[in-house]
């Protein structure tokens, strides 16, 4: 990393993050800890310490560590890359992320197989997930390349900025055709897999704004624009509304019965129909706002035939 020539007094750790934005304040915490910092040939390992302006600051990175997750080849279908992000269409059944019960086989396993030039986040060779999509729902999801651009990416999710628009196919009615769900969500007190909207101030709030697209029977194709991206959001937002997930294991009720067409089909139990469509976004290295669109997977696109919400040749979404 070339040497950076201190303009103000201040903080090392202060003055270092606004110099290198590519590094986030803790990382240089972290590197001047470690002893890969100097100033004016000395090195210094405080990251409080004070540096005068005309000094020289010189930085060593290390490598990238392993991050302890196998590479995998595994399907992923990247639909943009570049130096900063890649942006993915993930499969519906696909785990974003290792952990309990899903040690591989994961939607990070396939990136660090399929990206070979990650530079790491927070110092650890890893993909930077920004969001997330459940194991079901199927669709567009952005990844960082670097600690940058997994900064600049979670600023506009934290400000709800990037847009996201899902697709759900659902089986019910709502009062309306059209709105916006506003709730508090937290976990559900009973059901704990499951989140609920509550009156609790320990929720977090949520936004959906959500429409019809069109409606056979008691079939319906909703589009979900999210202001908020919080857990099973749109899931439990469709449900109160009266339009639950086709699909869904947590959030359908009992008493569903779903067409005779839609159960010829003999449908995942463990896919709610939901696809994330659209997703907008700067992008964090040119400004450039980035717009992408996803196809509805085969299952989706067979049950919206079958239930005649759109003919066998006619488009998913025109």
């Amino acid at each position: 990393m070339p040497d950076v020539t201190i303009e103000r007094a201040g903080r090392l750790d202060a003055t270092l993050t606004e110099l290198l934005p590519e590094l986030s304040r803790s990382r240089v915490a972290a590197l001047v800890r470690e002893g890969r910092v100097s100033v004016d040939g000395a090195l210094v390992q405080r990251p409080a310490a004070k540096v005068r302006p005309g000094s020289v600051v010189s930085v060593t990175l290390p490598p990238p560590r392993p991050s302890g997750v196998a590479a995998q080849e595994l399907p992923l279908q990247i639909v943009h890359e570049d130096d900063d992000i890649v942006v993915v269409d993930k499969a519906p059944g696909m785990v974003v992320h290792p952990g309990a019960g899903h040690p591989d086989g994961t939607l990070v396993n396939a990136l660090l197989h399929h990206v070979r030039d990650l530079s790491g986040i927070g110092g650890v060779e890893r993909p930077g997930i920004v969001h997330r999509l459940d194991k079901g729902t199927s669709g567009l999801m952005v990844v960082a390349k670097n600690d940058r651009a997994h900064r600049h990416l979670a600023a506009q999710f934290a400000a709800h900025t990037a847009g996201r628009t899902y697709l759900a196919l659902c089986l019910g009615s709502a009062h309306a055709d059209a709105g916006v769900r506003e709730s508090m969500l937290a976990r559900h007190p009973v059901k704990r897999l499951c989140w609920a909207s509550t009156d609790s101030t320990t929720g977090k709030r949520a936004v959906t704004h959500w429409a019809v697209r069109s409606r056979r029977g008691a079939v319906a194709l909703v589009e979900c624009r999210l202001e908020t991206g919080r857990t099973h959001q749109v899931r439990v937002h469709l449900t109160e509304l009266g339009l639950p997930l086709i699909g869904d294991p947590l959030y359908r009720r009992r008493h569903m019965r779903l067409p005779a067409s839609l159960r010829a089909l003999a449908l995942s139990e463990e896919r709610p129909l939901l696809h994330a469509w659209r997703l907008r976004l700067v992008h964090p290295g040119t400004g450039h706002p980035l717009n992408f669109e996803s196809e509805p997977p085969a299952d989706l696109s067979i049950a919206l035939a079958a239930v005649g919400l759109v003919t066998p040749d006619e488009p998913v979404l025109s």
